[in-house]
């Protein structure tokens, strides 16, 4: 099946989806209230210089702070390598030059030895401000093109990991050597495995220009003040994931499709002929499915074909990922039907990981197996599965108790971050007190207050409910509080109440 790239725009709202044999497997969202800000340069001012911690905080002139960490700060350029790849860029160099005298010495100072309270830095963010945090941002800038991306703050040359064959690597870097000027760094990435040498030479003469541009608006910019805003989302898009591996890319709105026409005639022309105005009445994500697996990748259980399931349980610190059998009662034995189980959620883990785009610390609760061979092929294959994810992860082995430990790299907010707010009923608990137990919090509120209040009456507001559970299942205990308290309780059912909440209204005379 046909890999796709959909672009569905709107005014209010951008959704772009990467579907792979008719399967979404990334989805991304920009709304012009909230747009994203990762890849953005900003001229800023130290603001807090943190030995404890060995980082500071920028101010950008946004809402929050802008935190630097002491890493981001030196030149090293196999942390911005790292950083690079992981933020969105399809490269990375695997290979390790010696590092230069300069690097050395930075890498050994502290964080209070390359910045002082109140000044000035440029720096780029690399990571969006998530929940209470401020975003993460570094000092190595970076440039992406379409075959390039240059860095400035370093004269290395990376070629992407994923480029294997060895004469490719070699003729890259060759070219990238002579092109280049002095003092200027750059890595290659995967896309530009086939490039000629004139693609090359356009993406550079871009990207210095671009840069040269930079540097002059920082120089006579306001501190804070942004210098520079990456491309948009569909931009981003088209240029970071149409590969050659992306037979079409469909776009649903007439001025995004020619503004995807133009960056593609600009950069990679030679595929101009896969961008397809899509104008169906169908809504095109429907059309293609992706509605329906958005809506899936919200909801916490996922079935497998087997009948087996997981559950995705997300909390701010870590995400846990619980298998069970559910349905699946397999064929043989026991031990057979838990191994088959954890092979097709191993699979599904990974799907899953890079669709929601879930990040920070994992733990996989795989049912427990006791032949170690199975437990190595588990494990083997959640690697291969995660093979496919641009994310950085690392993943430990399947301990004697089923549980595999890992981590992956998190860029940006994940999906339901990205589409959904905490509950203003349960603040994020996923529950609430039963009806019961409110009424009983009623009653011993009443009991408590009960000796200084005057009157024969009690109005009691509560939701209907609850309301319910007190004339009803609750009613002896009702009646016996009133004849202890000498009060007569008046039950209101009200449907503007949240069912936790309720109003003790006593009488005044």
């Amino acid at each position: 099946m046909y890999n796709y790239l959909l672009i569905n725009a709107t005014p209010y709202e951008i959704r772009i989806a990467l579907v792979e044999h008719g399967n979404l497997v990334e989805f991304y969202q920009e709304r012009p209230v909230e747009k994203g800000l990762v890849g953005n340069i900003y001229q800023g001012r130290v603001v807090r210089v943190l030995p404890g911690m060995q980082a500071a905080f920028v101010d950008l002139g946004l809402e929050r702070t802008g935190f630097l960490y002491v890493d981001d700060v030196r030149a090293d350029y196999r942390h911005i390598e790292d950083s690079v790849m992981n933020n969105g860029c399809q490269s990375c160099c695997d290979e390790a030059p010696e590092v230069a005298t300069k690097e050395i010495a930075a890498a050994q100072a502290n964080i209070e030895d390359l910045l002082t309270e109140g000044q000035e830095v440029m720096v780029q963010i690399c990571k969006e401000p998530l929940g209470t945090k401020g975003a993460r941002l570094t000092c190595n800038i970076t440039l992406p093109c379409r075959n390039l991306v240059y860095m400035p703050m370093t004269d290395h040359i990376g070629i992407s990991r994923k480029v294997e064959n060895d004469e490719d690597r070699q003729r890259l870097r060759q070219e990238i050597e002579n092109l280049r000027p002095q003092d200027a760094g750059f890595i290659v990435r995967t896309v530009a495995e086939n490039a000629s040498r004139e693609d090359l030479e356009a993406d550079m003469e871009f990207l210095l220009h671009l840069w040269g541009e930079i540097k002059d608006r920082a120089s006579k910019a306001a501190v804070p003040s942004i210098v520079y805003e990456d491309l948009d989302i569909t931009q981003r898009a088209v240029r970071d994931l149409f590969t050659y591996n992306i037979q079409r890319v469909v776009v649903d709105d007439g001025a995004t499709f020619e503004r995807v026409c133009n960056f593609v005639d600009t950069f990679v022309p030679q595929l101009r002929d896969r961008v397809a105005h899509y104008k169906n009445e169908v809504p095109l994500l429907d059309a293609y499915g992706v509605e329906v697996e958005i809506s899936r990748a919200l909801e916490k259980k996922v079935w497998l074909r087997s009948g087996s399931y997981i559950i995705i349980e997300t909390t701010e610190a870590l995400t846990v990922v619980d298998v069970n059998t559910g349905r699946y009662v397999g064929r043989k034995d026991l031990e057979e039907t838990i191994f088959k189980t954890n092979m097709e959620a191993a699979k599904e883990i990974a799907y899953q990981l890079r669709l929601r785009n879930i990040g920070g610390i994992i733990i996989i609760d795989f049912i427990d197996m006791e032949q170690e061979s199975h437990r190595e092929e588990v494990f083997n294959a959640l690697q291969e599965a995660v093979k496919k994810d641009k994310s950085r992860s690392n993943i430990l082995k399947v301990s004697e108790f089923g549980l595999v430990q890992m981590t992956r790299k998190r860029d940006r907010e994940n999906l339901s971050q990205m589409m959904c707010e905490v509950c203003m009923y349960c603040g994020g608990n996923g529950l609430l007190k039963s009806r019961r137990s409110v009424c009983y919090e009623i009653f011993r509120k009443i009991s408590n207050d009960n000796y200084k209040m005057p009157g024969h009456s009690v109005t009691i507001r509560v939701h209907p409910n609850v309301a319910d559970m007190m004339l009803k299942d609750e009613t002896l205990n009702t009646e016996n509080l009133e004849k202890e308290l000498q009060k007569r309780f008046i039950i209101v059912a009200d449907n503007d109440m949240y069912l936790e909440k309720y109003e003790i209204i006593w009488e005044k005379s």
